[in-house]
């Protein structure tokens, strides 16, 4: 839990303060938006590398409503009670990271955002960018690729910030931190419902089409039947069973 609290909080004042950042350097939105979803996707996928063998470095509840569903299915994940622990403190982490951020650059804490984000577009944006999330750590999971985890979800991220119309919050405890910044990448308190919801629905999406795509023996086998498999799965020239054992992100994301 402090884990994911500290590492949210860590990921709202990157995301809430290279927005300040970049709006007081420069009037023009592409190269603020360009600016911000640079230093979001780098700062995101170390804050992933240092967390994740201690908590999995979830940052959202939707990965972690992802991880309680593969518990639930037979596979290895959280039980409820974590999933719930989890949420919890990553919605505390976000918001101290919004305040935090705010009282950095000199501003007023605990200012709600003015900016409204509505319109079916932009929920069917937010879809989108969340199913994709979780369809990569997901995917990657499903196939022995863990280690590659950090980069690829930061990646993605850069990518969706632009591809999508909704500028990919994709994570409900990090648009509710938002909310408490009035800022470049703040959101309105009355946007919030339509947001989360629609990212709900795409961790849905994105996890039917990671078992549609996957399946789930490969991703779901415990590290117990893993090891018992043997060196007859090569990743890379590494039997799964040496994986298991050397990369503690197989375990804590899978």
């Amino acid at each position: 839990m402090t884990a994911e609290l500290i590492g949210t909080a860590s990921l709202l004042v990157v995301v809430i303060g290279s927005g300040i950042q970049a709006a007081s350097l420069s009037r023009d939105a592409g190269v603020a938006l360009v600016a911000n979803s640079l230093a979001s996707a780098i700062g995101l996928g170390l804050i992933i590398t240092l967390f994740g063998p201690l908590s999995g470095a979830h940052l959202n509840p939707v990965v972690t409503l992802t991880a309680w569903w593969t518990r639930r299915a037979g596979g290895e994940g959280l039980d409820v009670r974590e999933a719930l622990a989890y949420a919890t403190a990553q919605t505390a982490g976000a918001i101290g990271g919004a305040v935090l951020a705010e009282v950095m650059f000199g501003r007023t804490p605990g200012e709600f955002s003015t900016q409204v984000r509505d319109g079916g577009h932009l929920l069917i944006g937010e879809i989108v960018a969340t199913a994709g999330l979780v369809l990569v750590i997901q995917g990657l999971g499903r196939i022995g690729r863990s280690r590659l985890i950090p980069s690829a979800v930061a990646a993605y991220i850069a990518a969706a910030i632009w591809f999508t119309s909704s500028g990919s919050f994709a994570n409900p405890a990090g648009t509710v931190g938002r909310a408490f910044s009035d800022s470049f990448t703040g959101i309105a308190p009355q946007s919030l419902p339509g947001f989360v919801a629609a990212q709900l629905l795409g961790g849905c999406v994105g996890l039917a089409l990671a078992t549609l795509l996957y399946g789930r023996e490969r991703g779901t086998r415990s590290p117990e039947r893993v090891r018992a498999a043997g060196p007859t799965a090569p990743d890379e020239g590494k039997p799964v069973a040496d994986i298991t054992r050397t990369d503690p992100a197989f375990e804590a994301v899978v």
